[in-house]
């Protein structure tokens, strides 16, 4: 059985591990590798070989660790399709949908070449009589990332290739579910020219996580996952004087108002509901239709939903694949059961389906509810899967107030042709990233990621220019060379003059 161990100094790990955590392919059902879950110890060796490789990585020139990035940006477009394959084997994803994450990601690292500009200070001459100030910005030390299985490539992506072109040396702790992804871009890292140490990929659970947040040498976390796990994150870092961002879950909704183009929004919600099986945190999961767009807009899904071919990921016909476990499988089930039990209208069941040569693969179909209220748990709760509901109101004030009220604030979207309406919402509304005849309003690489409410703990976004804010810190110098007859000692507070 292949064992995924940890990747520590340039190179495969050589300890055999004291624990193991078993892979599966999600299509099959079928155990196909085993992981490395690391113990304190194996931290304590990853964070040390950080901590050396640091010193030597943040007094590289701006030039050299752009060179890296450049490399390591073409060697990752030429081994796309071998990354794919580790995505598509161990998450489930159809190829296009790994493909697109591992394109979105190299948006991350392009924008990361850019470092000699992203990181200029500001000089300001004669602040005071031939005294001079300027800013500049320094790297932390060694960062860790915490990131889930649903985008193996990208969410690591929108985090260590800031983190290194700042200076910064970085461990990743990728999800334990589908590991295989994390090894392979460490291992492109060092044939591009990445010193050994700069960045590490420490496997594991809870035991290795609780391990780099209260580590005294990791100067700062960045993860995404669920609310629960992005508070306890940010707590606990936090409470070990660690800089923090922690992106948290979501209940994405998809206004649509009565003068919207029906097809482009029913394209829209079907696009953005099950692609990657609904496994997105900005997946749209509630389409709020207002007034007569419910009606027009039902129908339309209804068709397109019944067209969706489900199958493994590694049929180029599929367009949707299995969830990534079978206890995701069973969870989502049971959000669809107690939707039916609290009085929602299950338009779509895809419960039952079945795909030839695949019976034991973790696979539900499309499933659509419609006339869901907002007490509803299919609506309160993030279900990560292939669900989307229908709420219906009257008006574009209830609706926008509906998503208001929601505790998460990941992503929303509006349909629309006025743009007056437009215009209106995304002023008002109370969501960190707004589409706007957009499903999945993920920013470009130079603008920042980031939800509002319970979907962000911490003050910085993702990647864009917050992400080099965060890897780095701010220092002012004052300085002043003065004529040597020009001395004397005054106790008085600095003045200008």
């Amino acid at each position: 059985m292949k064992v995924v161990n940890h990747w520590i100094g340039g190179r495969e790990y050589d300890v055999v591990p004291d624990r193991l955590g078993d892979v599966y392919d999600p299509a099959t059902g079928e155990r196909t590798a085993q992981v490395a879950f690391a113990d304190p110890g194996v931290v304590d060796t990853a964070v040390a070989v950080a901590k050396d490789a640091y010193q030597e990585w943040r007094n590289s020139s701006m030039m050299q660790r752009a060179k890296i990035l450049f490399a390591y940006r073409d060697l990752v477009e030429e081994h796309l399709q071998d990354i794919v394959t580790a995505i598509t084997s161990e998450h489930g994803k159809v190829r296009s949908d790994a493909l697109g994450e591992i394109n979105k990601g190299l948006e991350v690292v392009e924008f990361a070449c850019g470092i000699p500009h992203l990181l200029k200070g500001e000089f300001s001459e004669n602040v005071s009589r031939e005294v001079d100030s300027y800013s500049i910005r320094q790297p932390l030390g060694v960062v860790a990332g915490i990131t889930p299985f649903n985008f193996p490539a990208m969410v690591p992506m929108w985090m260590y290739p800031v983190a290194i072109a700042c200076g910064n040396s970085f461990i990743l702790k990728p999800s334990e579910k589908d590991p295989s992804t994390a090894n392979l871009l460490a291992e492109l890292f060092g044939k591009a020219g990445l010193p050994g140490g700069v960045f590490q990929v420490v496997h594991g659970d809870k035991v290795a996580v609780d391990s780099l947040l209260r580590h005294p040498d990791v100067a700062a976390i960045s993860s995404v996952g669920s609310t629960p796990v992005a508070r306890y994150i940010y707590e606990t870092a936090a409470s070990h004087g660690k800089r923090v961002q922690a992106l948290g879950g979501a209940k994405n909704h998809m206004v649509v108002l009565p003068d919207a183009n029906m097809d482009l929004a029913a394209d829209a919600a079907v696009s953005a509901a099950y692609g990657s099986t609904g496994q997105r945190c900005m997946a749209i999961s509630a389409v709020v239709a207002v007034g007569d767009a419910g009606d027009a807009l039902l129908g339309k899904v209804k068709e397109r939903v019944e067209k969706l071919k489900v199958g493994p990921g590694g049929d180029p016909d599929a367009e949707m694949g299995p969830l990534v476990t079978a206890q995701a499988r069973d969870k989502v089930a049971s959000y669809i059961e107690t939707g039916v039990t609290e009085g929602a209208d299950l338009v779509i069941d895809g419960r039952d389906l079945k795909v030839d040569g695949h019976e034991s693969g973790y696979f539900i179909g499309p499933c659509l509810f419609d006339n869901v209220t907002t007490e509803m748990t299919v609506y309160t709760d993030e279900i990560f899967g292939p669900v989307l509901i229908m709420v219906r109101t009257e008006t574009y004030e209830e609706a926008l107030s509906i998503v208001n009220a929601n505790p998460y604030g990941n992503g929303t979207a509006i349909f629309t042709n006025d743009g007056g309406a437009a215009r209106m919402f995304q002023h008002d509304v109370e969501v960190g990233m707004v589409g706007i005849n957009v499903p999945i309003p993920v920013p470009m690489a130079f603008f920042s990621f980031g939800g509002w409410k319970a979907s962000l703990f911490g003050d910085s976004h993702v990647h864009g220019k917050e992400g080099v804010h965060f890897y780095t810190r701010g220092k002012v110098v004052t300085a002043r060379w003065p004529d040597p007859s020009q001395r004397g000692v005054n106790l008085g507070f600095p003045q200008t003059n």
